[in-house]
């Protein structure tokens, strides 16, 4: 059973409090068989933002990771995407994640368009329990950690699990050239 303590964050595995995720995150957890294995904590919604987090919990930016959904077009056809990377990093938007959606542009999708295609809350959108038909692109650094707090699906609380679980959720994709340092 996963429990993890990151800052002053103490997790208990999902399975012991699945009212902490979304609908669709406790159903692909439990499909994947890694509900144990996943430790949830509940926090003040009001702090759910990364930079917000990491101040509020104590935590280090190099196990914060954020979610974010992207689209592009080819011909027509709407791609999307989600990239999980580290707080210190930013999806390399325009470049790989542009070339695996072979798109000619991609952006971040609008806020409502997000919430309402993944059934999760806007700040806590998670790359578990995504729609089947999405890659969920995830940097490399983040696949190698040891534990990364990211969202739950909902605002009031955050999944903390080793990059190696994430790595194995269906429709991961592993990306070495997914997310550029921040600058400055």
């Amino acid at each position: 059973m996963a429990v993890f303590t990151l800052g002053a964050l103490t997790t208990v595995p999902v399975s012991a409090r699945p009212d902490l995720v979304a609908p669709p995150v406790w159903e692909a957890l439990v499909a994947s068989g890694i509900q144990d294995a996943v430790g949830v904590v509940e926090i003040d919604p009001s702090v759910s933002d990364t930079a917000a987090t990491r101040a509020t919990y104590g935590l280090s930016t190099d196990t914060l990771a954020n979610c974010v959904v992207v689209a592009g077009k080819r011909e027509g056809e709407e791609r999307i995407a989600a990239c999980v990377v580290l707080a210190t990093t930013r999806a390399d938007v325009n470049g790989a994640v542009r070339r695996r959606l072979d798109v000619r542009k991609s952006s971040f999708l609008a806020m409502d368009r997000a919430v309402g295609l993944t059934g999760m809350e806007y700040g806590g959108i998670t790359p578990i329990g995504l729609p089947a038909d999405w890659p969920v692109l995830v940097d490399a650094r983040a696949a190698a950690s040891a534990a990364i707090v990211v969202g739950s699906g909902i605002r009031r609380s955050k999944l903390i699990l080793p990059g190696a679980v994430l790595a194995i959720v269906p429709g991961v994709e592993v990306l070495d050239d997914l997310a550029k340092p921040l600058e400055g």
